[in-house]
Parts: C-alpha cells; sequence; structure tokens
C-alpha cells in the first residue's frame, strides 16, 4: 500500500473515531437541554407562567439582599373570584387568573420576583423607591380592574386588592415579616379599590403561614368568607 492511501486510511479511521465518539455527546446535549427546559418549567406555574412559591421566594430574598430599603414587597389577592368561577365557569376562572398574572409581570418588569403562591393570591418583590410607591400601586389597582375579555367575546369585571410592605415602614428586610405586613395590610383594605401600605403595627397581626389567623367572621385563611 502507498504512503498516500495508508495517511488517507489513518484520516479516515481517526474521523470515524471522532463522528462515533460525537453521537453520544450530542444525544447528552440534546437531554440535557431536554432537562433544562423541564427544569424551567418546574419551577413555574403551568397556567399563569408566573413562578411557583420556591423559585420566587430564593429570588425575592435575592433582590431584598441586593437593594434593600428600595424593594417593596406587594400581596395581590383577586376580588370575589369563587363568584366568577361558580357565576360564569372554571375557564373564565382561569382566564381571569391568567390575565392578572400578565398584568403583574407587565406592571412589575422583568427584574422583579412574581408568584402565584396559590389559588387567586399572588405575590411581587420589585425595586420600588418611596418617591413613586403611591403613584406606581395607584396603577397596578387601575390595571387589576380593567374587565378581561374572554375568547367568547364575553367580559369580566374583576378586581383585586393589594397590600404593600416596604423594610422602611414595617422595620425589617425579611421576607416573610415583609409579607405579613403587607398580608395584613391587604387584608384592611380588602375590597376598597385602594392599595394599602402597611406599618409597623401590621408585623404584629397573628397569623398562619402569612395569613391572619381564624377569627369570628373569617375564613379559615383570615379572608371575610
Amino acid at each position: 500500500m502507498s504512503s498516500l492511501l495508508r495517511v488517507q486510511g489513518r484520516i479516515g479511521q481517526r474521523t470515524l473515531l471522532l463522528t462515533t465518539a460525537a453521537v453520544p455527546l450530542t444525544g447528552w446535549a440534546v437531554h440535557a437541554a431536554a432537562l433544562h427546559k423541564q427544569l424551567a418549567a418546574s419551577r413555574r406555574d403551568p397556567l399563569t407562567g408566573l413562578l411557583r412559591r420556591d423559585s420566587y421566594t430564593a429570588r425575592a430574598r435575592r433582590l431584598l439582599a441586593r437593594h434593600g430599603d428600595k424593594v417593596a414587597v406587594v400581596m395581590v389577592d383577586a376580588d370575589h373570584f369563587k363568584q366568577i368561577n361558580d357565576r360564569m365557569g372554571h375557564a373564565a376562572g382561569d382566564a381571569v387568573l391568567a390575565s392578572i398574572s400578565a398584568r403583574l409581570t407587565a406592571w412589575a418588569g422583568p427584574r422583579a420576583s412574581v408568584g402565584r403562591l396559590g389559588g387567586d393570591e399572588f405575590a411581587v418583590v420589585l425595586e420600588l423607591t418611596a418617591a413613586h410607591r403611591e403613584q406606581r400601586l395607584e396603577q397596578l389597582v387601575r390595571m387589576l380592574h380593567t374587565p378581561v375579555t374572554l375568547d367568547d367575546g364575553r367580559t369580566v369585571d374583576v378586581a383585586a386588592s393589594v397590600g404593600a410592605a416596604a423594610p422602611a415602614s414595617v422595620g425589617s428586610r425579611d421576607l416573610t415579616v415583609l409579607q405579613r405586613a403587607a398580608d395584613a395590610a391587604l387584608y384592611d383594605g380588602k375590597h376598597s379599590g385602594q392599595a394599602v401600605l402597611a406599618t409597623a403595627q401590621h408585623r404584629t397581626v397573628p397569623s398562619i403561614n402569612g395569613r391572619r389567623a381564624e377569627r369570628p367572621g373569617t375564613s379559615a385563611w383570615g379572608r371575610a368568607a
């Protein structure tokens, strides 16, 4: 065999080995990409696309650690949501939840932590200085009170109660404390059509998992039944 043929043979064998080795590597790359997508999906609520509680909490704490007193914690609760489900069906209820989620995301911006904590309860942690807090919270309330148009053309009147807490006004940078205070403020302004900013007194409200403890006239989550 000539030297040229021997060289070509060696090159061909080497190319074959490289090509063969690349096959499983490509397969692992595809598998890794699929796992990454599954992991990303597991962090988000499938209906709304918002962060689930654990992912929301992790991101929210990073924002608090990074920006401190410039951060606000906002709790949002849909008003009369059970009536929408009962009167118009669960598909309409799902559309309302998706709409609220889209509005929260648009309002908060890409750097915020926006989560669905369960049911019709949402939370947002974002940079929001005291100078702009009142104006921005009023804007959020207006957005959340805009009717939702369903795919079949029906219109749903929607509303949501909003409570907010800032480290300076509550006296803490702890996420759990801030959420508790914001939730207590939300409860104080329930169905009022106005956002309520928590004070230091709101952090002392007895609660269970961030919700006001049950008492006469309220549901198990501390909301008016």
